[in-house]
């Protein structure tokens, strides 16, 4: 498999998760903004900021990366292309406290069948899957700073997983559905669950 990255997409992968991290960061600390005279001020932002590439940006950036090693696993021509209009909105939503996040997508080219295509949307969620079972290590074991990494990993990428999976637009799981119901159930109904139910369920320590 021959993997590469090319000059545009290397920058529109580093600017993407620099914008999701900073939007993420806005949207849980807004108000430190205000004290931007304040050096602990200053601190505890750049350490949220710190935080959601960790998480947010980490979670983001595999799971477009592994739809692309899929991609070229299955002989397509793939790369990442951000969208600056939606990651501007991004980061905007955080300055008001509303998030909805749509950075881009990896764009792949060349013949493919219908369960090829699946799969390569379906490598997004499951690699989010794979890192909240990660994250879930730090947030059980310890507490402090890699607690909150864990707590927070956890969470963004069960969100993720489940997001993704809604059959609907541009999401994975309309390409998923379009080519396995059963798969699509099988991934959609925990993924979506353990989602709603880490959100409106089981606090985390954020």
């Amino acid at each position: 498999m021959n993997l590469r990255f090319s000059g545009r997409e290397l920058r529109d992968l580093a600017i993407a998760w620099l914008a999701l991290g900073l939007a993420f960061t806005l949207l849980q600390h807004r108000d430190l903004l205000f004290d931007a005279t304040n050096p602990q001020a200053l601190a505890a932002f750049a350490e949220g900021m710190a935080l959601s590439l960790l998480t947010v940006g980490v979670g983001f950036l595999l799971h477009e990366l592994a739809h692309k090693v899929v991609a070229v696993r299955f002989g397509q021509i793939a790369e990442f292309r951000a969208d600056y209009s939606m990651l501007f909105l991004a980061v905007m939503g955080g300055l008001v406290g509303f998030l909805f996040a749509a950075p881009g997508a990896v764009h792949h080219r060349g013949r493919i069948t219908m369960r090829e295509n699946g799969l390569i949307a379906l490598a997004g969620p499951v690699t989010n899957v794979v890192l909240a079972v990660v994250f879930a290590v730090p947030w059980l074991l310890f507490g402090g700073y890699l607690g909150r990494i864990g707590s927070l990993g956890v969470f963004i990428n069960v969100f993720l997983a489940g997001f993704n999976m809604i059959p609907w637009g541009p999401l994975d799981g309309k390409k998923v559905l379009r080519w396995s119901k059963p798969v699509f159930a099988v991934t959609f109904v925990p993924t979506a669950g353990l989602a709603a139910l880490l959100m409106f369920g089981l606090p985390l320590l954020l």
